[in-house]
């Protein structure tokens, strides 16, 4: 199987567990079962919201959605069978440092579910410690290797959280260093992991203010062979306004094929929904509306870019 894909892909994420399980439901730890069901349910709400959006026109062929096993397996399992492309983790939820979820099991459950792509959640700042970074690096090689000698698919999320020096650079000011430091340091620690063996067909990258930074993204993901190597844009829990934003950045930029957009999408309505403030059709169809909307800002600018979207 060669590395990369080349197809545009809007995915929808909510494989997130420990944030959702406390900020939604207030539950820390392991949830009860009636929790589990619960926080279960809400997942099939979002998946119903992705349903109805592929019914109301997004592209199908184009659609994913991004699972957990622990509380989507029922979704990961339908939206296999309906044909919808699935990503699912096997990182441990809420860590640091990266490492497998079900330890030397990983194998075993990615070929129980067989998702399209299995993905990766990384934090990684090439100026941070050198100890994790490489006890990362030796991780995703170890999955690299393993999903590339069973010809699957890989993707990376790669978060570059800043440095106190780094920060302190810029005066604290976040938005300076996500404009002035992140997309260096995004580059760099692609051409790090790319140098330690590690091969995405995918690096799903936080979202980036200016074009001319995703181009520079996209051409070191696809340095040397891999010029079927992609980017999608991650929306990073920021309002709608901003995360079109980024997708505009992106949008029509060689290597640039869709994005990976989650809590901008469902989490009010999600909200509204366990306050009992909606129902479960009136949360999916706002879900779906939100959804949408992300679909035709990115084709629109694609297209603005001079960038062809034919379904």
């Amino acid at each position: 199987m060669s590395l990369g894909y080349a197809r545009n892909l809007y995915m929808l994420a909510f494989d997130h567990r420990a944030s959702f399980q406390k900020g939604l439901f207030g539950v820390e730890g392991t949830p009860s079962s009636e929790a589990a069901a619960r926080i279960g349910q809400s997942k099939q709400i979002i998946f119903e919201g992705l349903r109805r959006a592929v019914e109301e026109g997004a592209p199908k062929e184009w659609a994913g959605l991004l699972v957990d096993e622990q509380f989507g397996a029922a979704v990961a399992r339908a939206a296999k069978e309906e044909g919808l492309t699935l990503a699912m983790p096997v990182e441990k939820s809420g860590q640091d440092e990266f490492d497998f979820e079900f330890g030397e099991d990983f194998g075993a459950h990615i070929e129980a579910f067989d998702p399209a792509f299995t993905k990766v959640l990384v934090r990684y700042n090439p100026e941070g410690d050198q100890d994790l970074n490489q006890r990362q690096l030796t991780r995703l090689r170890q999955l690299s290797e393993w999903l590339r000698g069973r010809e699957r698919k890989f993707l990376f999320e790669l978060l570059v959280p800043p440095e106190p020096a780094q920060l302190k650079w810029v005066d604290g000011d976040n938005y300076r260093y996500d404009l002035e430091l992140r997309p260096g340091l995004v580059v760099r620690t692609i051409q790090e992991s790319q140098s330690a063996g590690v091969e995405p067909d995918i690096w799903k990258i936080e979202g980036l203010e200016r074009r001319e930074d995703c181009q520079r993204v996209a051409v070191q993901a696809r340095s040397g062979a891999r010029d079927q190597v992609s980017c999608i844009v991650l929306g990073r829990a920021a309002n709608e306004e901003h995360v079109v934003h980024w997708l505009q950045q992106g949008a029509g930029v060689p290597g640039f094929i869709g994005f990976a957009v989650g809590r901008t999408i469902w989490w009010d309505p999600l909200k509204s929904w366990v306050a009992g403030k909606t129902d479960a059709e009136s949360a999916a169809r706002t879900i779906a509306g939100n959804y949408g909307r992300m679909v035709a800002a990115y084709e629109a600018a694609a297209t603005a870019a001079g960038t062809e979207v034919s379904r």
